[in-house]
């Protein structure tokens, strides 16, 4: 090799590693800390209502946005349309899955434009340290009487109600 060619190759050097440096910096300043994330974001939720079944139910999707405790706890408390106080579900957390879906019981009494709130926390697995809590509201934008009181089809094949033959 020449000795220009020496130099040619130690300036393309130099510029690559000052180009992989300012790289390096730009990421530093713009990175997003993961602490300071929250534990959990709600990705979604609301109402169903499943008129054969006669069911009515809401819920939401949580995801898991940083690494938790193992075996931690959701806890969700589901506002009763019906009056009367909150319907509580406890999930699990584990390792294996970053989405959880989370329903509430059975509910009647749902209301079209009223939202129903739902009280969201996040424990560790001997429920003693809350790591992140929050609030959601949900609202249907119809009420819980297109669904009728008995089911409409009974069994997984969906065969009629015998109940309802005489009506």
């Amino acid at each position: 090799m020449a000795v220009g060619e020496d130099r040619t190759f130690e300036k393309v050097i130099a510029g690559a590693i000052a180009v992989v440096i300012i790289l390096f910096g730009i990421g530093w300043v713009t990175r997003e800390d993961p602490a300071q994330k929250p534990y959990i974001s709600i990705a979604g939720g609301g109402f169903i209502y499943n008129y054969r079944e006669a069911d009515v139910f809401y819920g939401f999707t949580a995801h898991v946005l940083k690494p938790v405790p193992i075996w931690a706890w959701l806890i969700a408390d589901f506002e009763d349309p019906a009056g009367g106080p909150p319907l509580t579900v406890e999930t699990r957390l584990h390792a294996r899955s970053v989405r959880y879906g989370v329903r509430s019981p059975s509910v009647r009494g749902v209301k079209a434009g009223k939202p129903y709130r739902v009280s969201i926390r996040l424990y560790d697995r001997t429920r003693t340290e809350l790591l992140w809590s929050g609030e959601k509201a949900f609202t249907s934008q119809i009420d819980d009487t297109v669904v009728p009181d008995k089911p409409l089809t009974i069994g997984p094949g969906y065969f009629p109600n015998p109940e309802l033959k005489g009506s």
